[in-house]
């Protein structure tokens, strides 16, 4: 089977779209099928490209046996809409032109968060007569209004119906939560056609570790520290200023630290916000390849997971929570109920609390800090459920969604 699969995140960017792209192809082509990304120069989140690339109109390379053809968008940072449309707008135009010179593919797929690129797949599997498969990471345009970067206009109505036109056309959609599932069939979209892959972790990268990382710890001072790591991308959706908050009311305890590592739309004002009020017991640290993040992840005892108190975030799963559980972390996650929390609670990883709550926040890594039992269960209980989340399991999951497309497709 060749697959042609249009995602504009892909490594060297580290994000969740890039990782889970890169790690469900490379899993395809180890089971024999041939895998074309169209993807463009890599620049997430700071809207500069990475060193040792270049914004060229096409470039190619093999990535793990994974063709990767690259073209040229017009580049900006993670933040603002106007600027961030018509980056997804020139990814939509590239990639459906350079699309068109890949041959004799079996099946479209096309990855969210925006739909742009999935118009383009849509347009592509059309023209190529191949199954069109919608993978659906995020539940957009709404989350534009959730995070407030827009409020609800003509433009947002324009957007959503061709969210809904996308949806009704797709042959697959595979949902990264079942509660996106739901929310689909309550719009009308054919169930039928709606399946759930969740997001996972490569557990051969991620692992229980006995040492926090030395060169690391002893950099941003977090030697014999009780440290809770916030790792990932620092947007408006996660409210970290909260986290300042906690922050701010333990800076007289020496022994608990914060870590900020990532990058996002968000960064440079919480950056702000810790300089301003002189917090020594947040350690800022900057985006870093993907290869570092298990170093990183070395240095929590506590995985914190946040996210803004918005009703949409009922519906998603930081893909964090997966890496932390492969790291054998504890977990606290701050987010409204909903399917990440209750995945927390049942697999028995760590505590849930109330979104935006410094002072809860506060309150439960004290008593996590005190019970050091209680921090032991669930960091046992995060590295014996991380099995049912291995990558290669939910590779396979989605090989098979399209596998059973395909058989479909030549009995039709």
């Amino acid at each position: 089977m060749h697959i042609l699969f249009l995602t504009d995140n892909f490594p060297p960017e580290g994000n969740a779209p890039a990782t889970r792209t890169y790690e469900h192809t490379r899993e395809w082509v180890k089971q024999g099928h041939q895998v074309t990304i169209i993807t463009c120069a890599p620049n997430f989140p700071d809207g500069k490209v990475f060193n040792g690339y270049k914004n060229k109109w096409i470039s190619k390379e093999v990535l793990d046996g994974i063709n990767v053809w690259r073209v040229k968008t017009y580049i900006t940072a993670n933040e603002g809409f106007f600027k961030r449309t018509l980056d997804f707008l020139s990814f939509m135009i590239s990639s459906f032109f350079f699309g068109l010179f890949t041959k004799k593919v079996d099946v479209v797929i096309g990855t969210s968060p925006q739909f742009f690129t999935v118009i383009s797949a849509w347009a592509l599997a059309k023209l190529k007569r191949a199954p069109f498969v919608f993978e659906l990471r995020d539940i957009w345009p709404a989350s534009i209004t959730a995070v407030g970067a827009m409020q609800k206009s003509r433009v947002i109505s324009v957007l959503e119906k061709v969210e809904m036109f996308l949806y009704r056309q797709a042959d697959s959609i595979v949902s990264v939560t079942h509660s996106f599932k739901k929310e689909l069939i309550h719009r009308g979209v054919d169930k039928r056609k709606i399946e759930v892959v969740l997001n996972g972790v490569d557990l051969t990268t991620y692992k229980p570790v006995t040492h926090k990382d030395t060169r690391l710890a002893k950099a941003y001072g977090l030697k014999d520290k009780f440290v809770i790591g916030y790792i990932g991308t620092h947007g408006l959706a996660h409210a970290l200023d909260k986290v300042v908050e906690a922050a701010e009311l333990l800076i007289d305890n020496d022994e608990i630290k914060f870590v900020f590592a990532g990058g996002g739309a968000d960064k440079p004002r919480i950056e702000r916000l810790v300089q301003e009020k002189g917090l020594k017991n947040i350690a800022l640290i900057s985006r870093q390849p993907k290869e570092k993040m298990p170093q990183l992840w070395s240095l929590c005892d506590i995985s914190l997971v946040h996210l803004k108190n918005t009703p949409l975030f009922k519906t998603v799963i930081p893909s964090k929570i997966f890496e932390s559980m492969g790291m054998g972390l504890p977990l606290i996650i701050s987010a409204p109920e909903g399917e990440a929390t209750k995945l927390v609670e049942s697999k028995e990883a760590g505590v849930v609390i109330p979104p935006e709550s410094p002072k809860r926040l506060v309150e439960a890594i004290q008593f996590l800090k005190q019970n050091r039992k209680v921090l032991k269960a669930y960091s046992d209980s995060s590295t014996e459920n991380a099995t049912y989340y291995s990558r290669e399991k939910q590779a396979a999951d989605m090989l098979s969604v399209l596998e059973k497309l395909l058989d479909n497709n030549q009995v039709a």
